[in-house]
């Protein structure tokens, strides 16, 4: 029923008309040609096969829809029908007058529209010629007579008919007509010097066109045009709007051929160049070799195989980089290839295969530096003063006669791998390149935090684009050294996610039974990481995996005491803040009050971080009034400090005492990976029936602890004085301030024991006391962690006395002794210790006497004054 046309561009006509046999090509083309003779001897009206017999055009012809395509009077088409019904009507028409009508469908898309899905506006055409094919379609040769209205449509099967109004175009002979028909012929002539397979024969023919009408049909007929405006042109009445209409489409087709020619004439030139260049490299490699001259390729392999053995790679990288050499020498460098294998070779003889420092193994030197940089830290030091002297041990007595070890499977190990744990700014990091420099190694420092991807450590596969090696043969390559002080800052940081775990990455590396042999999935031959000094720093190691944990030695760091930070800050903090903020030693000086009140009011850490800041703090105020001329030296006292720093942070120890006078406020130690806190437990009553709560964002370890503090108080309240009937008419809440950050663990049962003995039996806790244990249903105290961090806790704080468990005892030997002097402790075995040590002791009752005693109106007196005295 459709019949679709060939497409109106140039490229595809003539495609298609190669496909055709060659008697309907030629017959095709001659017709054509003749037409366009007949217009070259000055005919200007249409001619049809039946003008010659003098037959009028019938009222009523057959209608052959066309899908995208637009056939113009006077000129000649080549069809093929595919649908039934148009090969039906195909043949009908061929059997009679050979009239048909040509319209375009608005949907080309559709296969068989119906009478209102057509244009208006077609085409009579007569048929020349058919030819069936073998797969069942109709070629036919179709030449456009002249315009007509479609009327209305008679019948619909088995093919579209209907009556038709003859519709002539208006055909202006005047200037500008002629004008517009040259100017029209020069744009096409333009269009097909662009396209180099047009036929000169068929351009010089429809160039050398006059009749304006014909000129119009010829060139839409060859030119790429789409549908809407195919049949805009058909529907056009007047010649000279015909032309100015395609004027324009022939324009825009001209620029778009022009853009397209430029770009494609830029891409030829780029491959030119690159063919260019290629076949000149090559000229001029072999005219090297005539001259007995090297290129630069193969001054770059040289160089190459040069470095290759300066590294003292081992056996099997040194085999790897030479085979990767070969392959290089024999590709050119234009290939891709080239610059995979280049950088790899560049990564491989960067690497420090042999180069390094030599140990500084004098022990007292060590010690020194170590003491210069950093104050304390004693278990530190000892254990890489430890690692020094085993070292030069083992090169003085290198040469000694010794046994053959019978050891086949465990290797001698040079390296040292150490885990430092503690709270932040206890100087975790500082203290790697301390060690550094007393050992005379390079230091190198890795942050892991938020890490997350395997290759981080591992490196890339080079299948990958832009693949190169981990962060330790990075760090390992920018240092330029085989055995440094290696930092892996955070370890406790590490993520994991869909990319793989850099913890298990890091198995490999910390162990010191494999990281002789870490195979980089870049570099893939083993590297010896035996001989670096490994240091991990975390503030906890709650989030370091047990495998990776189990293959650090682990060494804490705890919090400073006062003391140590008094001196921290007059050795280090004080004048390194004087040196940054340009200032001089003799314009700022700090009194021991100011300290102590930096330490106590603006700073509750355990580190000196934040210590550091307020120091910093104040100097910046001195070097702002010394900059404005009003002062030029301070001496800081705790009055200049509350003027530069504003009100204090924190409250000294009576707010701590004002808040545990009340019953049922208790002080407890808890332990964070900050270092020790203070964690008050409150209880309050209120009338109800045996419910109990307790809030204060607890997990699920402390809310336990709660409960069993709580059955232990019931069980026990005929030694404690309460009364039964108390829990069955009183509703219990507990709770932990600061409800925002998340608390959890179970040592602070004996301090809830004993917030809920202290809110029922009205019993004050007694002041500056502290406390930490985890209770049993029976009342035993069980030992706890963190002992060091809790008492220092308590002691920044303002707290005397501490409680703690029995089996805890042991545990203070590594609280300093002035601390340890400086506080009482109390260690418990049954909470009933804790009870007496912690409560005010109960009031005692008088017994009633049967006879009123006289009063003695003078003592009344002396009290009465006595309680109205100012305390």
């Amino acid at each position: 029923m459709p019949a679709q046309k060939w497409q109106s561009g140039l490229q595809n006509f003539l495609q298609l008309m190669g496909e055709m046999d060659d008697d309907f090509s030629k017959h095709f083309m001659t017709s054509f040609f003749s037409q366009l003779q007949k217009k070259d001897d000055g005919s200007s009206e249409p001619q049809s096969e039946n003008s010659g017999d003098k037959t009028p055009l019938p009222d009523t012809l057959p209608i052959l829809p066309l899908r995208g395509v637009v056939v113009y009077p006077n000129t000649a088409v080549p069809l093929t029908v595919g649908q039934a019904r148009s090969i039906k009507l195909v043949d009908d028409v061929v059997a009679g007058d050979k009239l048909v009508g040509l319209v375009a469908a608005l949907d080309p898309e559709k296969e068989t529209p119906g009478p209102n899905e057509l244009y208006r506006v077609g085409t009579i055409a007569t048929v020349h010629r058919l030819l069936r094919a073998p797969d069942g379609t109709v070629r036919l040769l179709v030449q456009g007579m002249e315009r007509f209205r479609l009327g209305e449509f008679v019948e619909e099967e088995p093919y579209l008919k209907a009556k038709i109004i003859r519709a002539p175009e208006s055909d202006e002979k005047n200037l500008e007509t002629d004008a517009l028909a040259r100017n029209a012929r020069d744009q096409f002539q333009a269009i097909t010097q662009m396209i180099p397979s047009f036929p000169e024969e068929l351009a010089s023919s429809i160039l050398s066109l006059e009749d304006p009408l014909q000129t119009v049909y010829t060139i839409a007929n060859f030119q790429r045009i789409e549908l809407k405006d195919a049949q805009e042109i058909l529907q056009i009445d007047s010649v000279y709007d015909k032309l100015k209409k395609l004027i324009g489409l022939l324009v825009r087709e001209a620029e778009v051929l022009t853009i397209g020619q430029k770009i494609q004439n830029e891409a030829r030139g780029e491959i030119e160049k690159v063919q260019r260049d290629y076949y000149l490299r090559e000229q001029m490699k072999a005219i090297q070799r005539e001259l007995g001259e090297r290129d630069e390729q193969s001054e770059e392999i040289d160089e190459f195989r040069k470095k290759i053995e300066e590294a003292k790679m081992p056996e099997e990288a040194d085999k790897q980089a030479k085979r990767e050499l070969d392959r290089l020498s024999r590709l050119p460098s234009a290939a891709a290839e080239y610059g995979v294998i280049r950088t790899y070779l560049d990564t491989m003889v960067a690497l420090p295969w042999s180069a390094g420092t030599q140990d500084n193994l004098d022990i007292a030197h060590a010690r020194q530096v170590l003491n210069q940089d950093h104050f304390g830290l004693e278990d530190v030091k000892d254990r890489i003063l430890e690692f020094l002297a085993i070292r030069k041990l083992r090169l003085d007595r290198a040469n000694d006669k010794k046994e053959e070890s019978t050891d086949l499977i465990r290797r001698e190990r040079e390296g040292v791998i150490l885990c430092f744990v503690g709270p932040p700014g206890v100087g975790k990091t500082s203290l790697g390149q301390s060690i550094a420099r007393a050992m005379g190694r390079k230091f190198i420092r890795v942050s892991l935090g938020g890490v997350r991807d395997e290759a981080e450590i591992r490196g890339h596969r080079r299948t990958y684009i832009g693949a190169m090696p981990g962060r330790i043969l990075q760090s390992l390559r920018r240092i330029g050294t085989k055995n440094p002080v290696f930092m892996l800052d955070e370890v406790d940081k590490l993520t994991n996610d869909f990319h793989g775990d850099p913890s298990s990455a890091l198995l490999e590396v910390l162990d010191p039974e494999q990281n002789g042999e870490f195979r980089d999935n870049y570099l893939e031959v083993a590297y010896d990481l035996s001989q670096v000094f490994f240091i991990a720093t975390a503030n906890t190691l709650e989030y370091i995996p047990g495998p990776l944990r189990d293959r650090m030695e682990m060494i804490y760091l705890s919090g400073y005491t006062e003391t140590e930070k008094m001196q921290i800050a007059r050795g280090y903090l004080i004048p390194r803040q004087i040196r940054e903020n340009s200032l001089r030693k003799n314009e700022v000086a700090f009194n021991d009050e100011a300290l102590k009140m930096i330490i106590r009011r603006y700073t509750r850490e355990a580190g000196v971080r934040n210590l550091e800041r307020k120091i910093g703090a104040v100097c910046r105020k001195v070097g702002t009034h010394i900059a404005e001329g009003k002062k030029k030296k301070y001496s800081i006292n705790p009055k200049v400090v509350e003027d530069f720093l504003d009100n204090p942070i924190y409250l000294g120890p009576e707010e701590l005492n004002k808040r545990t006078s009340i019953p049922g406020v208790v002080p407890g130690l808890a332990w964070t990976s900050f270092g020790g806190d203070i964690l008050l437990v409150e209880a309050t009553s209120m009338p109800g029936g045996r419910g109990f709560q307790i809030t204060g964002s607890i997990g699920n370890v402390m809310q336990e602890s709660a409960r069993a503090a709580l059955s232990y108080v019931r069980s026990r309240s005929n030694s404690l004085g309460i009364p039964h009937e108390y829990f069955d008419k009183h509703d219990i809440h507990m709770h932990v301030p600061a409800g925002s950050q998340p608390k959890d663990g179970p040592s602070a049962g004996v301090t809830m024991a004993t917030s809920l003995v202290s809110l029922i039996s009205g019993r004050k806790v007694s002041p500056q006391v502290g406390m930490t244990g985890e209770i049993t249903l029976r009342g035993q105290v069980l030992p706890i962690g963190g002992v060091k961090e809790k008492v220092l806790a308590a002691h920044r704080s303002g707290l005397t006395t501490v409680i703690l468990p029995k089996q805890n005892e042991n545990d203070l030997d590594d609280v300093p002794d002035e601390i340890r002097n400086s506080m009482k402790f109390v260690f418990a075995e049954t909470v009933e210790d804790v009870f007496k040590a912690a409560l005010e002791k109960p009031k005692s009752k008088k017994k009633p006497t049967k006879k009123a005693a006289k009063p003695n109106i003078k003592k009344a007196k002396k009290n009465a004054k006595a309680k109205s005295a100012p305390r």
